[in-house]
C-alpha cells in the first residue's frame, strides 16, 4: 500500500490552523542544514527509528514526511506505515516546498546524495569499462554490477549506494537538538513541532 500524499500548500495551511503537526525531514544532516522547510525536524532515513517517531507524533495526526524530491520520504513513510504509524508524504519534497514560496531556512550549500550517487555510479561504470578494455575483460563485471544496482534501486526504491553515502562524514553536520525529531516525553517540550 502506498502512503498518502499531501501538497505543500495544503500542509502549510494545516500547520497554520493546528498545533502539534509533525513535519519530519529524512535527508542527511548536511542536506537538512543547507535548505529545509521552516519547522521541519530531522530524522535521517538511514537512522529512522519508528519508536522515536511514534513517541514524537500525535495519536490523532499523521507524521508528514519530506526529503529533497520525495523518493526517500516515500521509503520512510512506507516503513512507518508498515509499523502502524500514520505517515503522509509531502509531494515534491523540500524543492517543491521552496518553489511554492513557503517558509524555508537556509544554510551552507552542499551536494545532494542523489547527485553523489550519480557521480559515484558513473565513475564506477567508467572505471569498469576502462579496466575491462585496457587490463582484463573480467573488469566489465564491475560495470554490470553497478548497472544491476541502479535497476534494483529504480524498481525497489532502495539505493544501497545512497545509504552508504548518506553515512559518510561529509554528509554529516551539526544539527541543533531542537531541530532533531525526538520524543516529546524525553525533551521536556510540549511538542517537537512547536519548538
Amino acid at each position: 500500500m502506498q502512503p498518502r500524499k499531501i501538497d505543500p500548500h495544503d500542509l502549510e495551511q494545516l500547520r497554520a490552523s493546528k498545533a502539534g503537526v509533525v513535519l519530519m525531514d529524512v535527508r542527511t544532516p548536511a542536506e537538512f542544514n543547507e535548505l529545509r522547510a521552516a519547522g521541519a525536524r530531522l530524522m535521517p532515513l538511514d537512522r529512522l527509528d519508528v519508536e522515536v517517531v511514534r513517541a514524537a507524533s500525535s495519536v490523532d495526526e499523521p507524521v508528514y514526511v519530506l526529503c529533497r524530491t520525495g523518493g526517500r520520504a516515500e521509503t520512510a513513510a512506507q516503513k512507518l506505515c508498515a509499523a502502524g504509524v500514520d505517515a503522509v508524504v509531502v509531494e515534491g519534497g523540500t524543492l517543491a516546498w521552496e518553489a511554492a514560496g513557503l517558509p524555508v531556512k537556509r544554510g551552507r550549500k552542499v551536494m545532494s546524495v542523489e547527485r553523489q550517487v550519480r557521480i559515484g555510479a558513473g565513475s564506477l561504470v567508467l572505471i569498469g569499462v576502462l579496466l575491462g578494455w585496457l587490463v582484463y575483460p573480467a573488469f566489465f563485471v564491475l560495470s554490470g554490477f553497478v548497472g544491476a544496482g541502479l535497476v534494483f534501486a529504480g524498481v525497489s526504491g532502495f539505493c544501497g549506494m545512497a545509504y552508504v553515502l548518506g553515512r559518510m562524514p561529509w554528509n554529516q553536520a551539526h544539527v541543533e537538538p531542537g531541530e532533531m525529531l525526538c520524543p516529546a516525553r524525553t525533551t521536556g517540550t510540549a511538542s517537537p513541532a512547536t519548538a
